[in-house]
């Protein structure tokens, strides 16, 4: 398995990602991470639409909370071909809850718990803390990557407006 040494920080500290480090214009690799009911989904069965898949070390953490409430409130104006999803390593029942209670309707939530098959597909599982890295890929109908921002230090948010720009350009 491939490693990458210190390209992403935590309040300045060197972290190491692990896996296969996807790009633009790969495949992106088809994955299965949990639905918040236990069922096995594979990143395959959203071929046809535009996926925004943002990933968050946790959903119970000041910056993830912001980052999935940010984009839960512009899922609906990307339209009916764009589906937003978040990936974390948090445990499906953790996600429901804090969905309820953040009122993320928009947005769905998806665990990487079991396996980090989305981690290591992607080449974004910190080493050290067995989380994601912060990320944003867009991944085009056909499941090419088609952005990916891999945001440099942990506790930074992801560049918003860029994501979504690509999200609408990617969906034309």
């Amino acid at each position: 398995m491939a490693v990458t040494e210190a390209t992403i920080t935590f309040q300045g500290n060197p972290l190491t990602l692990v896996g296969n480090q996807a790009k633009v214009g790969d495949t992106a690799p088809d994955v299965e991470v949990l639905a918040n009911d236990l069922s096995p989904v594979k990143l395959s069965s959203f071929r046809g639409k535009v996926c925004v898949i943002c990933t968050v070390p946790s959903l119970d953490t000041p910056v993830c909370d912001i980052q999935t409430k940010k984009f839960n409130e512009q899922a609906a104006s990307l339209g009916d071909d764009v589906v937003v999803l978040t990936i974390s390593t948090d445990l499906p029942f953790a996600q429901t809850r804090w969905c309820g209670a953040a009122n993320v309707e928009n947005v769905q939530t998806l665990s990487d718990h079991h396996k980090v098959e989305f981690g290591t597909g992607f080449g974004i599982l910190i080493k050290e803390l067995r989380l994601l890295a912060r990320t944003v890929f867009v991944v085009d109908k056909e499941g090419i990557i088609r952005y990916i921002e891999i945001v440099e230090e942990l506790t930074n948010e992801p560049d918003y407006e860029a994501a979504l720009s690509a999200a609408k350009e990617t969906g034309k």
